[in-house]
């Protein structure tokens, strides 16, 4: 088998090779047979299972069966070489393969066993963390949605898998019956249901916390949950108490991403953002099958390799087209696990979209090497809310707001001045919620400083001691946001930040006054400064990564209710929202080129991305930011596979 004698990756050498202890005690454990969608035959009684040139497997069929079956039995005799061990998961389709609980020493004794490829430790991975149609031309005439008969049945019949931190099915973006409101000036509206699944479909509702069968529509087509890794059910209950042990999301996250890339189209946003109108999702008619193996786990979505690999391995034999991977990932190792089953779900037609992390601007940060799949930087877009504030002595400054409404002029005070007895004096200065003052607050506008706590937690911290609006100032990062607050806020640069402290800390009677935000159209696209960027360490920088960029900043979709403050809708930036953008460009195209592969939808968006307005810099922004309509007819497109990755990585 030509693939496990590159990189050193053979049986003989995994036996010499070093191994970390794992931190959860379990172990993915590599096999030399192929896994099932790259079994071409040679072994007596069991027929070839690989999928033929632009057909799905077939996981249910008799002969997938058998050859599962038979890698089962190669699982279980490489762990009983080993002394035994707890199984937590067999990986039979696009990873051959599993996972046990296990001593090191006995991991160290698997890496001798006949047929064991490589023995890893388990790793922690994290997620990284509306008008964007629009901006990218789906909405123009002649744009990708026209070419595809309109918006009505783009994505119609593409399955997209999100491998995340689970779903919110009650949101109107994955209604199963859509009702739209005619253009002004006409009358009536027009309804819009899914039919079946697609018959390639082959996948399953998984049951569970606040989770029925009854939460799987036409719509979200499939739901399962993965969490061995961190020690199953009862683990995350007695861990993570408020999570739901089921495909349903706590923190928002896995429904962002779920929205953006296959949302409905025309979605009235609710709550406090509805001032933004609709969204739309970037293939509004695709299917969804959610896969939730990150869960929150008190400051971010966590997630271990092993239910990753679980998840993609599934992934393959339920019959996605498209998977979305908003997780971090290795930056040095083309052949870690993830890795490796992402190559083989490429090589059996699965388009990847994966992030390319939250490091920047750090060079050498960018994460998910490998060529056969599309890695995402994130860049802005060109929808931005501004508002004054003007001070008492007459100076204005413009910040990112969305404010419906503004904060009449009244005393403004800084957070580090107004802090409850006992309260750090760092947590104060930082607007911590609980550590301001109320008989210092109430009625007042507060200077808050940007850092370590979520934006609208400072605003939050504000309200709940009673101030009026809030001015939030950077002191490092650059980037300026359109968050949604508790009160009326405007998020300021540095040095306006500097000068509103002096004047604020001088006055003998400083006041402020912040006003209604407006829509500003805004130059775009920069790339964002915590995308990260290469060169490549994997590889020694051979490869270009990140691939392309798209949208991931300031990126209004639904929302999980109970991790955003009882919102439906939010705005969020990361890589997590730039890789769904593309996730859903390839499930447009592919529906409108059903024979081409996963690397030619890759190419079309390569070599039809063009610069950035912050420099062409191809260790930033890859080959360009994405041009949907571009891509759908490149003129050519370079393709490559399975022998060609073999190449690369010899």
């Amino acid at each position: 088998n030509a693939f496990y004698e590159v990189d050193g990756s053979s049986p003989a050498s995994a036996k010499s090779s070093a191994l970390a202890e794992s931190p959860n005690g379990i172990y993915i454990i590599q096999m030399a047979d192929d896994p099932v969608v790259a079994y071409e035959g040679g072994i007596k009684g069991l027929r070839a299972t690989k999928p033929q040139k632009g057909k799905r497997l077939n996981a249910r069929s008799a002969h997938v069966t058998k050859y599962v079956n038979y890698l089962n039995g190669r699982h279980a005799d490489a762990l009983s070489k080993a002394g035994g061990g707890e199984k937590v998961y067999n990986y039979h389709y696009s990873f051959n393969g599993f996972s046990a609980k296990l001593s090191h020493g006995q991991a160290k004794k698997l890496q001798s066993v006949d047929g064991v490829v490589a023995v890893r430790a388990d790793s922690l991975g994290f997620l990284d963390t509306a008008t964007t149609p629009d901006f990218l031309g789906l909405t123009d005439d002649g744009g990708l949605w026209d070419q595809l008969d309109g918006v009505d049945s783009s994505g119609e019949d593409i399955i997209i898998g999100i491998i995340d931190g689970g779903i919110w099915p009650e949101s109107a973006s994955f209604s199963e019956q859509v009702d739209y409101s005619f253009a002004p000036g006409s009358s009536g509206k027009r309804s819009l249901t899914y039919g079946p699944p697609p018959a390639h479909w082959t996948g399953d509702c998984q049951s569970g916390e606040q989770w029925s069968q009854d939460h799987c529509t036409n719509k979200i087509i499939g739901a399962r949950y993965y969490n061995s890794g961190f020690g199953g059910n009862s683990g995350i209950a007695s861990s993570f108490p408020w999570e739901y042990i089921s495909p349903r999301d706590f923190g928002g996250h896995g429904t962002h991403t779920a929205s953006t890339a296959g949302g409905n189209n025309g979605t009235p946003i609710t709550g406090t953002p509805a001032v933004l109108g609709t969204v739309s999702g970037i293939a509004p008619r695709a299917r969804i099958a959610v896969y939730k193996v990150c869960w929150e786990t008190g400051g971010g979505g966590s997630c271990w390799q092993s239910d990753s690999v679980a998840a993609i391995d599934q992934a393959v034999a339920d019959g996605v087209d498209v998977l979305n991977f908003s997780i971090s990932g290795s930056r040095t190792n083309f052949l870690d696990s993830v890795e490796v089953a992402f190559l083989f779900a490429a090589d059996a037609g699965v388009f990847i979209a994966a992030s390319a992390g939250n490091s920047g601007p750090a060079a050498s940060t960018v994460a998910h090497p490998g060529p056969w799949l599309t890695t995402v930087a994130a860049s802005t877009h060109d929808r931005y809310y501004e508002a004054d504030l003007t001070l008492g002595d007459g100076q204005t400054f413009t910040g990112a707001s969305t404010n419906q409404t503004g904060a009449g002029e009244a005393e403004l005070v800084y957070s580090a001045n107004v802090g409850l007895a006992g309260a750090d004096p760092e947590e104060v200065r930082l607007c911590y919620p609980g550590t301001l003052d109320p008989a210092l607050v109430t009625g007042k506008i507060v200077l808050c400083d940007r850092g370590i706590i979520a934006r609208v937690d400072k605003s939050l911290a504000v309200f709940m001691a009673g101030g009026i609006g809030s001015i939030l100032a950077n002191t490092g990062n650059p980037s300026l946001n359109a968050d949604f607050h508790s009160v009326p806020t405007v998020h300021v640069a540095q040095a306006d930040g500097d000068a509103i402290r002096t004047y604020v800390t001088t006055d003998p009677t400083p006041t402020a006054e912040i006003f209604p935000s407006e829509f500003a159209p805004a130059p775009a696209p920069f790339i964002a400064g915590f995308s990260s960027r290469g060169p490549l360490l994997a590889g020694d920088g051979d490869l270009l990564k990140p691939d392309v960029s798209a949208p991931g900043v300031d990126v209004m979709a639904a929302v999980a209710p109970p991790g955003n403050g009882g919102e439906d809708f939010a705005s969020y930036q990361g890589t997590s929202m730039s890789s769904p953008h593309v996730a859903g460009l390839g499930a447009l195209l592919t529906q409108l080129h059903p024979d081409w592969s996963p690397m030619m939808i890759k190419s079309a968006l390569m070599t039809t991305g063009y610069d950035l307005l912050s420099g062409a810099d191809p260790f930033a922004q890859g080959a360009g930011h994405v041009d949907p309509a571009s891509a759908a007819d490149p003129g050519l497109v370079y393709d490559h596979g399975f022998f060609d990755w073999l190449g690369f990585l010899c």
